[in-house]
């Protein structure tokens, strides 16, 4: 049994959402009890104790899509022209990285934006992965990865016509054989869901395949949405209709489904998102640096879709996306009004709803019957601190390089910025190691 306690404890729990010295208690990976310091220590006097110290005891963040295989991308020079557009970072960067992943490179390029999660207190994460060069087995090297380093996950392999029909038909099948293995295994920090690309790299055919294959496994779809305008322009010269209207015509969009970005959508796309109950997911950082456009969140939020927070792997920082989300909004808008209700309620709601399809036990809440998902942040608030401005202190006062300890699962994968169990050095090592061979492959 362990305790963590002596902190200012914010559990997303609408009975206590707030208690100035909070408390709670685990056993095995689910949280007992939530409560005051005083009182739990005295119940549970022989149980190990964390002290917190004054500090912020939170929730972990939740990070509904990511993409752990752009790692190597980081610091590399481009063989071609600068992009100019979109689909030419597709096409120079991210289309050429991942056809020249090894399965090796798979693993490393996981490894260490999976260290970097823990180290900013994200402890679950939806990821999207493309190797088309090596695909048998790839979402099974991810699991390890995330297994070794205590990970929450729920990954897919994106499907495309991209590659080739032989590409494509691994593809699939990787979907197909990793959901069959994760959805119905007994380790709960591991879950699959039907990766797709996008619609612009999806033929009829292709998503007619997809859905058969995806009939009965219980999983929904994880795909790229409207992000640039290419996407929808390719949609309406292929079908007539727009990005969302087609891929809702092949059985994509629903209560599992992850639809992320839909920057390109319109009025009524939206209403078919939330008529589908499908789940967005929106990431400015990537949006921003893509120049793609702002997806319509607030839009999107009034009229009922559940809009989560990701990352698109642009960081590993959740802390860092919402502190972006905000201001971009605001921006977008020119109104400093706006985006002060709604980006919390994506990341701190939403993004654990979406995690609730997947995984048995709630994630996101501190309270009993919760999966043990802890973080400890280094805060000292300068002015007063209550349940009604938490989110205006964690907006102006945190980062993910606030977070000193980490419990995933309910075991300790990080306590006073220390990896518990990993050697570092020693995988960012390999990792510039392979990466620099993959930069001459690339």
């Amino acid at each position: 049994m362990l305790l963590v306690g002596n902190g200012q404890m914010i559990t997303r729990d609408s009975a206590v959402p707030y208690y100035p010295d909070g408390c709670l208690v685990i056993r095995d990976n689910v949280i007992m009890e939530v409560g005051t310091t005083t009182a739990l220590r005295q119940k549970y006097p022989d149980a190990q104790f964390i002290d917190a110290k004054g500090k912020f005891i939170m929730p972990g963040m939740i990070n509904t899509h990511m993409h752990l295989y752009s790692t190597f991308a980081r610091g590399m020079a481009l063989k071609d022209a600068p992009p100019q557009n979109f689909t030419q970072i597709l096409e120079r960067l991210w289309w050429r990285l991942d056809k020249v992943l090894t399965e090796e490179d798979i693993y490393y390029s996981a490894m260490v934006p999976l260290l970097e999660c823990i180290k900013n207190g994200t402890t679950t994460i939806f990821d999207h992965h493309a190797s088309p060069g090596a695909v048998k087995g790839s979402l099974f090297g991810l699991a390890q990865a995330t297994k070794a380093t205590g990970m929450r996950a729920c990954l897919c392999y994106e499907v495309s016509d991209r590659d080739g029909s032989a590409v494509r038909a691994e593809g699939i099948q990787e979907n197909v054989d990793f959901i069959r293995y994760a959805n119905n295994g007994s380790d709960e920090l591991i879950r699959g869901m039907f990766g797709l690309h996008a619609s612009l790299t999806l033929s009829d055919e292709t998503l007619e395949q997809c859905s058969v294959a995806n009939s009965g496994l219980g999983s929904g779809f994880h795909v790229h949405v409207a992000e640039g305008i290419a996407d929808l322009e390719d949609a309406l010269a292929k079908s007539g209709q727009r990005v969302v209207e087609r891929l809702a015509s092949f059985g994509v969009l629903g209560p599992k489904s992850i639809a992320a970005h839909c920057v390109h959508v319109n009025e009524q796309e939206i209403a078919i998102l939330r008529d589908a109950s499908a789940n967005v997911v929106h990431n400015p950082e990537s949006n921003m640096g893509n120049a793609v456009g702002c997806a319509p969140v607030l839009t999107m939020l009034n009229e009922g879709v559940n809009v989560g927070l990701g990352t698109d792997g642009y960081t590993c920082d959740m802390f860092e996306s919402f502190k972006v989300a905000n201001i971009l909004h605001k921006h977008q808008q020119a109104n400093p009004s706006v985006a002060w209700g709604e980006i919390p309620t994506m990341l701190f709601q939403n993004n654990p709803t979406v995690a609730a399809a997947y995984f048995p036990k709630p994630l996101g809440r501190l309270a009993a019957g919760c999966f043990a998902d802890v973080i400890i942040v280094d805060y000292n608030p300068p002015t007063p601190c209550t349940e009604q401005n938490i989110d205006g202190h964690i907006l102006f006062g945190m980062s993910g390089g606030s977070v000193t300890t980490t419990i995933i699962n309910g075991k300790v994968v990080m306590h006073e910025r220390q990896l518990t169990n990993l050697d570092e050095a020693a995988i960012c090592a390999r990792s510039r190691e392979l990466s620099s061979k993959l930069w001459e492959r690339f």
